[in-house]
């Protein structure tokens, strides 16, 4: 594929995480694909990109089956990728029992199917293409259950052993996968919860990253053989605790 031009496909670009990989992959990337619900952030993502990278703003819905059926015909059409972040995602923030299960569903849907659906339709391409990077956007939460995070932590513990397993599964291929684990992040995400109870004052200020922090971790890792990342010092030691707890718990 002499022609082949490096290209990203980002869910969730329209703030936060998402925004910042396709800040940061602008310059790995000729071109970069950002799936999100908000047109117009993605609109106002364009001119933060550096240099000449090509964007393809989707706006899409990932929790509908439109929206992802949009996606992968994008995906086809101007793939193969080299690079998909599959970074879209929420949380609920209240007791499992008191909240709205179709919410709760939501959560299951995208941060779950939508992502195996995405992989599915992007690693034949990689294939032929020699190689390509999956990063599944996961959390600390995967590692340290928390009250009020039942259904989401539960979402991210299953992207973590689904990209262990896929890992092993393309070996040979040159296709790495990566899930990624952050902790506190300064992002909208941690300012929507908020509204549900969640205060941002219980959290020491060492344990929050910048999204930037966060995203380079990421790209740096690419490479190394690591598949779990967690970004940060105090986060992989709580994530450590985490793991030995739930080994106590044997």
């Amino acid at each position: 594929m002499s022609d082949h031009k490096i290209t990203a496909l980002v869910t969730g670009a329209s703030a936060g995480l998402g925004a910042e990989f396709c800040r940061q992959l602008a310059t790995r990337c000729e071109v970069i694909i950002g799936v999100a619900r908000r047109g117009d952030r993605l609109a106002e993502l364009v001119g933060q990109l550096p240099g000449e990278v090509e964007f393809h703003a989707l706006e899409a819905d990932l929790n509908s089956v439109e929206g992802v059926a949009r996606t992968m015909e994008t995906l086809r059409q101007k793939g193969p990728v080299d690079y998909l972040v599959n970074n879209a995602g929420f949380s609920t923030f209240g007791q499992f029992a008191e909240l709205p299960i179709d919410r709760q569903r939501d959560m299951v849907s995208l941060h779950i199917d939508t992502t195996i659906t995405l992989c599915k339709a992007a690693i034949p391409f990689m294939c032929e293409l020699g190689g390509g990077h999956i990063i599944n956007v996961s959390s600390m939460g995967a590692f340290v259950p928390g009250k009020g995070l039942a259904v989401y932590g539960a979402t991210k513990s299953f992207l973590n052993y689904y990209s262990l397993a896929l890992q092993a599964e393309l070996a040979g291929t040159g296709i790495e996968v990566q899930a990624l684990c952050p902790g506190y992040i300064h992002t909208e995400f941690h300012a929507e919860m908020q509204d549900q109870g969640f205060d941002k004052k219980r959290i020491p200020d060492e344990m929050w990253m910048t999204p930037g922090e966060v995203v380079a971790a990421s790209l740096a890792s690419l490479g190394s053989g690591r598949v779990l990342v967690v970004p940060g010092e105090g986060n992989q030691s709580v994530a450590k605790m985490g793991l030995q707890q739930q080994l106590d718990a044997l």
